[in-house]
């Protein structure tokens, strides 16, 4: 009788469509919560939000942290 074969992903499930989705509502929800704050900021406030690099700087940032995120290894305690 053969044994079974081990299985490849060592116990461990890979993200899926939930997942997914999940990631992608909560992306919506800060874009959203985002431009409520930048609507309510005062004239010069939001003069800086939307005629200087900052918005161009925090989508690298977050793309950055998002990528590095999903580079590291898994920890076995996870």
């Amino acid at each position: 009788m053969a044994e079974p074969s081990p299985d490849p992903g060592g116990g461990q499930r890979s993200p899926g469509l939930r997942e997914a989705l999940l990631v992608g509502e909560l992306v919506v929800v800060v874009v959203l919560l985002a431009a409520v704050v930048t609507f309510l900021l005062p004239g010069d406030g939001r003069d800086v939000v939307l005629r200087t690099p900052l918005l161009i700087l925090v989508l690298i940032l977050g793309t950055a942290g998002v990528l590095w995120r999903i580079s590291r290894p898994g920890r076995p305690d996870q």
